[in-house]
């Protein structure tokens, strides 16, 4: 039987969240294609702040994926935002980690060995016991719901994959990227695989997410891989968020940012539509000038004018018998009452007030 090595994994005592560790079958020794071994001792590693794909304590060597290329980055990024837009359609927050250091660490509370993931995604993260200003660490923190891994031009099925699935972690998603680097096998074809978590303890292939319930592997490669998201994948981005928020009770009024615009929005529309005379019919158009159903603030700053007292009508002081009086210009720019009815008011009393005494009759008389 082959003895212990420095690559022995441990596996922690729950799928999600943090657990006792127990030791776990032996596996062969990792490979990380596409990278550099480097020295890196014990003593700066805490401090190491560059990109690495594996360190490992027993032998000081520190696997390294330099220089990174954007092709290898916009998965990363698009990831974030993606995950952005279902978390305001679902109404509460989603942390991404990005580029996170996820330490085992050995009986001192020093790291023994270290993986880098390229995207870690928390969909709780106020339920969640997060990551530090370190590192995750493996027993400490919670396990993301989802980390993903970018194969630019790598190949982390030899190597890194093995120990996300003796750590425990429930989800890793590998992406393939469209754009092809120099030294990626040309085995690898473009695509996206999700690895589940089972029972066992063992990854399993499946077509859809599981902390992202129907987003499937082909439709979250092909929104990764999009320069602009598609009408496509918003519609399928609002299904998963609303679908998550059917869970928690939680919708898009519940995120601070989306109610706003909502709010905005109808304001406009019904502006908008009050204008095109598809409001109330208790709200009439001042273009057409029938503010005789407005409500008396409205119709007081239409006018300019200030105090309820001047809505009153008018005393009849003295009386003038006059034929076809015609109507002050204050009716014509919109008062209390329609024009018509103050014509046949004044027909019936066959007065005018006292106020109005300047003003001309439609015969061409002198007041």
């Amino acid at each position: 039987m082959e003895s212990p090595g420095p690559w022995t994994a441990l596996r922690c005592g729950r799928k999600r969240g943090r657990g006792e560790r127990q030791a776990a079958p032996l596996r062969p020794q990792p490979e990380f294609p596409g990278c550099t071994p480097r020295h890196l001792p014990r003593g700066a590693i805490e401090h190491y702040e560059g990109r690495l794909e594996f360190w490992d304590a027993d032998t000081e060597i520190a696997w390294v994926a330099e220089p990174t290329s954007p092709y290898h980055e916009q998965p990363v990024e698009t990831l974030s935002a993606l995950v952005d837009r279902i978390a305001a359609v679902r109404g509460s927050p989603v942390k991404c980690f990005g580029s996170m250091d996820l330490w085992l660490c050995g009986e001192h509370g020093r790291p023994r060995r270290i993986l880098q993931a390229d995207q870690s995604v928390y969909l709780y993260p106020e339920r969640a016991t997060l990551p530090g200003l370190s590192a995750m660490v493996i027993g400490e923190h919670d396990f993301p719901d989802v980390v993903l891994e970018v194969d630019h031009s790598t190949d982390v099925r030899r190597g890194k994959l093995g120990l996300y699935e003796s750590w425990g972690f429930p989800e890793v998603w590998v992406e393939v990227p469209e754009r092809r680097a120099r030294s990626r096998a040309r085995s690898r074809r473009p695509g996206l695989t999700i690895h589940l978590l089972s029972e066992d303890g063992a990854y399993q292939i499946s077509p859809e997410s599981r902390a992202f319930p129907g987003w499937r592997a082909e439709d979250i490669h092909a929104a990764l891989n999009e320069t602009t998201a598609s009408a496509q994948t918003y519609a399928i981005l609002e299904r998963i968020g609303l679908a998550l928020g059917a869970r928690e009770g939680t919708g898009p009024d519940d995120d601070p940012w989306l109610r706003s615009q909502r709010r905005e929005s109808f304001k406009r529309g019904r502006f908008r539509g009050r204008a095109e005379g598809h409001g109330s019919p208790h709200f009439a158009l001042a273009g057409r000038g029938r503010l005789g159903r407005l409500p008396r603030q409205r119709a007081r700053l239409r006018r300019g004018v200030r105090g309820s007292h001047r809505h009153r009508r008018p005393r009849l002081r003295e009386r003038e018998r006059l034929p076809h009086p015609s109507p002050p210009p204050r009716l014509l720019t919109g008062a209390t009452g329609s024009l018509r009815t103050w014509r046949a008011r004044a027909r019936a009393s066959s007065v005018r007030p006292a106020r109005f005494r300047g003003h001309s009759n439609r015969m061409g008389e002198e007041p």
